[in-house]
């Protein structure tokens, strides 16, 4: 008769013979069910549990045991007739069970194989081990069969890596490589050929594998030995050398010019949308306005999977980022336009986008083409995130910027953004963002300087960098040359410090909140586990409270879960602020040094990595490494510093003193005559231009201490312009203003 043993998810046995069921047995602390296999040698079921145990259960205990239809104790069971199903042995192998396969060749010995997630193991029949095996790679299927030596076992192991090993006992006699991951292997016989590996994939393929080749009969015969003719070969030799010698004049790569496959051009309507296509804007206005930008793609050539990706500085959105064309034909144009609008309520770091191109270009030698990439950056308008407003008496940050010709007229540098335009108005002018904040502009009128004032620091940098392009621009068109700007009051390290601190104390905040999010979630799974047990059990017993601490924990993991999304926008939100921050003091410190395009580059690529604010690899830690290179080389002062090995490791630092240290030694330095350049040999001093308010720093050994110790003391005055004692000009200012 045939006796059939079903495993349900629950741990029941269910033993059926024939069609008839027999019986049914709950196995003892059973949460999964694990691989299942019977020895016919002992009559027993072996299994692995939830505990990482083998487990062998005798088939006359599983008889007698008690049923698991039957939840009542009857006055026999309490007799002890048989009632408790009792383990046969166990033995923990402490660590999850893929399969057990029991093996037998004679029949003296059996053995039980147990694969796991790391070991394979050899078992005797009450559970002593005999050999282990630590594989390297993670399994996925096995089989034991009989090996030609004898007492031995050989083992196919097939892994993840899609390798297929042959072990003897624990030797690794042979590996192959397949081309899928094998999910289960079985070896048999096919007509007359004997010994073949029998695979099945993932996807169900089947493959059958013959391990051995066969003995060739076959034997070459002897080449005839002829002369060689040396005239031919010299011929030859030197028609070779003549293709490479073009192929090296051509170039692997073509070398025609990128332009000249396809050009990009972005154009920014200078209207707002009739209707705006900020549909998700969250700024708390009526109305958020949106702009139009057409970006056209000329093609000379033929071209293979074009694809334009367009990016803005948050909080700036697009209503679509990406553009795909499959093929464009050669001499034809693309033309795609997207709308671009203020998404959140803080400012943004830059107006300036950039579509990227990338795409394929077929050559002969090449016909799936090779991949090129083309870029096209454009200016969005101050209006879109700006509008008119009423200028400001009093600020908390003030700046000003000397220049070297007369002052403008604001109306003429900055039409549609006065809200007064009379005579006595002409020079001062208020702007206020989307997003709430206010910035004021004023020109002098008895100098040649411009004040920029805000209640928030980094809100100056937008208005000051569009005041000086668009100064640039007028002076451009009226054919003067030698227009420039200057700054010449002191640095605001301090407000800048300040931004540095909040936004590292966000990232403090959002990896405190993470580990607490971690805890919670492992107490709300133990909790879980504790209840499932609770509710398998067949003899009901009190939760004790499970139940209201399982509420408890899921309120405090949801909570955690919303505070750690609110620190990220946050987090996010100070990094735009403090990007703003940085790339004012940037072209602050530029005018400050008369720096040249090349050194505010060094100095941009030293502040503003490419990567994005994670909490991994933030912005602190990347800025230091980078800033404190600077100090190393161009910056340095001796050859001792210069021999000073960096850390190559970036972590997150415990505070921000070390950064706020290397950034005033790096202003002070430039203060003293440094010059920025790529190579540290090329670092000269030059002639010592100091700033107004900025007291040197004396040389000493005791610099880098006391700047350990208070990170702002080389510059006695952070304040800006308006926080030292008035003079003539800022009255001047102040009657503007009243």
């Amino acid at each position: 008769r045939d006796l059939i043993c079903i495993q349900s998810m629950d741990g029941m046995l269910m033993v059926f013979e024939q069609e008839s069921y027999a019986f049914g047995r709950f196995l003892p602390g059973s949460l999964l069910p694990g691989p299942l296999a019977y020895s016919s040698r002992t009559d027993s079921f072996i299994t692995v549990s939830s505990c990482r145990q083998v487990e062998s259960y005798k088939y006359q205990v599983l008889v007698f045991a008690t049923d698991a239809d039957k939840r009542e104790e009857t006055e026999q069971q309490k007799l002890g007739s048989g009632k408790r199903l009792v383990v046969d042995w166990t033995l923990n192998i402490g660590e999850q069970a893929l399969d057990i396969c029991i093996v037998s060749f004679n029949q003296s010995t059996s053995s039980v194989f147990v694969l796991g997630e790391r070991n394979f193991f050899c078992l005797k029949d009450n559970g002593q081990i005999r050999f282990m095996k630590k594989l390297d790679c993670s399994p996925s299927c096995f089989l034991p069969y009989c090996s030609v030596s004898e007492g031995t076992i050989n083992t196919l192991i097939g892994n993840h890596n899609s390798m297929l090993h042959i072990y003897q006992d624990v030797t690794l006699k042979w590996a192959t490589q397949l081309p899928h991951i094998p999910v289960a292997v079985k070896v048999g016989s096919l007509h007359d050929l004997k010994g073949v590996i029998v695979t099945l994939s993932d996807d169900g393929h089947l493959q059958c594998s013959y391990l051995g080749t066969d003995p060739s009969l076959f034997q070459a015969p002897k080449v005839e030995s002829r002369e060689l003719n040396y005239k031919e070969l010299d011929a030859e030799l030197k028609e070779l050398q003549k293709i490479i010698k073009d192929v090296k004049s051509q170039g692997v790569w073509p070398m025609t010019e990128r332009e000249d496959d396809l050009r990009v051009f972005a154009t920014v309507s200078p209207n707002f949308d009739s209707v705006s296509q900020a549909t998700d804007a969250d700024i708390g206005t009526d109305l958020v306005p949106s702009i139009t930008v057409k970006v056209v793609l000329q093609s000379r050539l033929a071209l293979q999977k074009v694809k334009l990706s367009v990016y803005v500085q948050p909080p700036l959105a697009l209503t679509c980022d990406h553009f795909s064309f499959d093929f464009m034909a050669p001499e034809t144009t693309r033309e795609v336009a997207f709308s671009v609008y203020l998404k959140r309520s803080y400012t943004p770091s830059e107006l300036e986008g950039n579509a990227v191109v990338s795409y394929f270009k077929p050559t002969d030698r090449n016909p799936d083409g090779i991949p090129r990439v083309i870029q096209c950056k454009f200016r969005l308008p101050l209006k879109l995130i700006c509008l008119p407003g009423q200028p400001s008496k009093s600020a908390s940050h003030k700046l000003t910027i000397d220049t070297n010709k007369s002052p403008v007229s604001l109306l003429s540098l900055f039409p549609g953004f006065s809200s007064q335009p009379d005579d006595d108005q002409v020079n001062v002018m208020g702007f206020c963002f989307l997003g709430g904040s206010r910035v004021t502009l004023l020109a002098s009128k008895t100098s040649q300087r411009y004040r920029i004032q805000s209640e928030q620091f980094e809100d100056l940098w937008l208005i000051i960098n569009e005041l000086i392009l668009r100064l640039h621009e007028y002076f451009e068109k009226q054919g003067i040359k030698d227009f420039s700007c200057s700054f010449s009051g002191s640095m605001p390290l301090q407000e800048y410090f300040e931004l540095i601190d909040h936004h590292f104390e966000l990232r403090i905040n959002g990896e405190k909140l993470e580990e607490l999010l971690s805890e919670r979630a492992v107490q709300f799974r133990a909790i879980q586990r504790r209840l499932l047990t609770r509710f398998k059990d067949k003899t009901p017993a009190p939760l004790q409270h499970l139940d209201t601490l399982l509420d408890g924990t899921y309120k405090q993991v949801i909570a955690l879960a919303e505070a750690v999304e609110e620190n990220q926008a946050n987090l996010f939100q100070a990094f735009a602020r403090l990007k703003s921050a940085t790339h004012l003091v940037i072209l602050l410190i530029g005018l400050w040094q008369k720096l040249s395009a090349d050194q505010v580059a060094i100095l941009e690529a030293a502040f503003l990595p490419l990567q994005e604010d994670a909490q991994e690899l933030g912005w602190e830690e990347t800025v230091d490494a980078a800033v404190s290179h600077l100090l190393k080389t161009c910056l340095s002062k001796s050859s001792k510093e210069r021999a000073l090995n960096l850390s190559s490791h970036l972590d997150m630092p415990k505070d921000t003193s070390r950064l706020k240290k290397h950034i005033t030694l790096l202003c002070d330095r430039l203060a003293k005559g440094g010059r920025l350049c790529l190579s540290a040999d090329s670092a000269a001093p030059q002639t010592i231009i100091m700033p107004g308010g900025c007291t040197p720093i004396p040389e000493s050994d005791l610099e880098e201490r006391s700047a350990e110790q208070d990170s702002t003391e080389p510059f006695t005055n952070h304040r800006l312009l308006m926080a030292e004692p008035p003079t003539p000009e800022d009255s001047a200012f102040q009657g503007l203003l009243e």
